[in-house]
């Protein structure tokens, strides 16, 4: 009888790729994990149990085929996991990296429910693409017959990028317009490179271009190109713009110089250490955390972001403020653990209420705060215990505080698309159509913020729909 490959999660201990020490890795902004060797990356695929329900398969928003990549792997046969991988995921690297696998599918992992440590999914997903690249599994998006039927879709991010990789495949003439000079939106300019190296996200870019996608960078639509005209030029078009208005604060000092947002401050660092390019508010010391005291508000993954970067960049130091405990906090755990490895310092329980400094601030008035009883997202209410005001000292504010949408009927001169309340986007979910005709919403812009796995899914998703709207159209011209 052959060896069972599979179930070694009893007998094999869960392994992640060795992490670089926190005292080198916190000093540049290169990946902080190895790549698996293939023997390692086997041994721990090999570690799945094969369940006949896989929970982490469900709780993947692609519903990526994990339990069969996993055991291909395990049994060597890489490039048939490859396959499998790409054929639900059109970024399996990407996600790899950045996706919080241990809110989704790691987190519900059957043999971690178990107590045996979660399959390592994320790293082993990660290992397969990189190989495929290595090997030139990885091809252009080549159509068998090509189409005369044209899509514009308006951002160039992860949803804008999907939607364009899975039209062009199908044949369609697409072009993808973005504000940016560089396409990737939050994977190129948001994410930072120890999560995301950016030769990782610029190939994707590349093997696009290199399969017919046009792009058109430096595009503010509204301003140099308006939304009418584009529509003109495409049988439909993809509105994949992501929310990128930051949430803002108030407060006595608030306006001060040195209170910055996270996504300026996160895009000058990418440009300046990831490209090399010359940011001038990156040099004149703006958005720069050399020797300055740095704090940090919010607690989502931006926030992560924004704290290692100024590690990186040498803070003096770098606290970050929370209004709810560790365990309430919306990032990621294990990005958490990564800063405070790196010499981050974490105020839990606390909110700013004021600014220190006059025109340029030299500290943040914070408030210590309580949980108390569970508010409508059932999520414990901070409240204010009074009298515990203090100053904590800054030269440097960043406010990650989330991210809302633009109000792009009014940027764009397009009061007919249609908007919810919260300004995002309507559209139906599955689809993506708007009321528009031949109009249609993705991602973040639809949803709000959100992960960047959920917003491959609305791509890929919005593609096959308008590929059989734009199908159905043609058949009922040829009757």
């Amino acid at each position: 009888m052959a060896k069972q490959p599979m179930l070694k999660f009893v007998t094999t201990a869960r392994e992640m790729p060795e992490k670089r020490e926190a005292t080198v890795r916190n000093k540049d902004f290169d990946e902080i994990y190895a790549e698996f060797a293939d023997a390692k990356a086997r041994e721990q695929s090999a570690r799945c149990s094969q369940c006949g329900v896989p929970y982490c398969q469900s709780h993947c928003p692609l519903h990526n085929n994990i339990p069969d990549w996993l055991r291909l792997t395990a049994t060597g046969r890489l490039e048939e996991a490859y396959q499998i991988s790409q054929a639900t995921n059109t970024f399996p690297e990407i996600c790899g990296r950045i996706c919080p696998q241990d809110r989704l599918c790691e987190g519900n992992c059957v043999i971690e429910q178990s107590g045996h440590g979660t399959v390592t999914i994320g790293s082993v997903e990660k290992y397969i693409t990189d190989t495929a690249w290595e090997k030139g599994w990885v091809k252009p998006p080549t159509p068998a017959l090509e189409r005369q039927e044209t899509v514009g879709i308006i951002g160039a991010g992860p949803g804008g990028l999907a939607a364009a990789d899975m039209l062009r495949r199908a044949g369609l003439q697409v072009t993808v317009y973005d504000r940016y000079d560089r396409a990737g939106g939050l994977l190129t300019y948001g994410i930072p490179g120890f999560k995301l190296e950016k030769d990782v996200v610029m190939r994707r870019v590349e093997q696009l271009e290199q399969g017919g996608v046009r792009f058109v960078m430096n595009c503010n639509v509204g301003k140099d190109l308006s939304f009418d005209e584009i529509r003109a030029q495409h049988d439909a078009v993809i509105i994949a713009t992501g929310v990128y208005k930051s949430r803002d604060l108030a407060g006595p000092g608030a306006g001060a110089k040195g209170i910055v947002k996270a996504l300026d401050y996160l895009t000058a660092s990418n440009k300046a250490a990831n490209f090399g390019d010359t940011v001038e508010a990156f040099e004149d010391g703006t958005l720069n955390a050399a020797g300055k005291k740095v704090v940090v508000i919010g607690g989502g993954d931006t926030a992560m972001d924004c704290v290692r970067t100024a590690i990186r960049q040498g803070a003096e130091s770098v606290k970050c403020l929370y209004r709810r405990d560790r365990a309430n906090m919306p990032g990621s755990q294990r990005e958490v653990q990564n800063a405070e490895e790196e010499g981050v310092v974490f105020e839990w329980l606390t909110a700013p209420v004021g600014f220190k400094g006059g025109d340029v601030v030299t500290g943040v008035t914070v408030q210590k705060m309580r949980l108390g009883a569970p508010d409508a997202s059932g999520r414990q209410r901070p409240e204010i215990i009074e009298g515990s005001d203090y100053d904590e000292p800054a030269d440097l504010v960043v406010k990650a505080l989330g991210f809302e949408p633009e109000a792009l009927p009014t940027l764009w001169g397009a009061e007919d698309l249609e908007v919810t309340r919260w300004g995002t986007v309507k559209a139906e979910f599955t689809s993506g159509r708007t009321a528009l005709p031949g109009v249609y919403a993705i991602g973040d812009i639809v949803r709000g913020a959100s992960l960047v796995v959920w917003a491959i899914r609305d791509g890929r998703d919005c593609a096959e729909a308008l590929l059989g709207d734009l199908n159905a159209k043609a058949a009922v011209a040829a009757e």
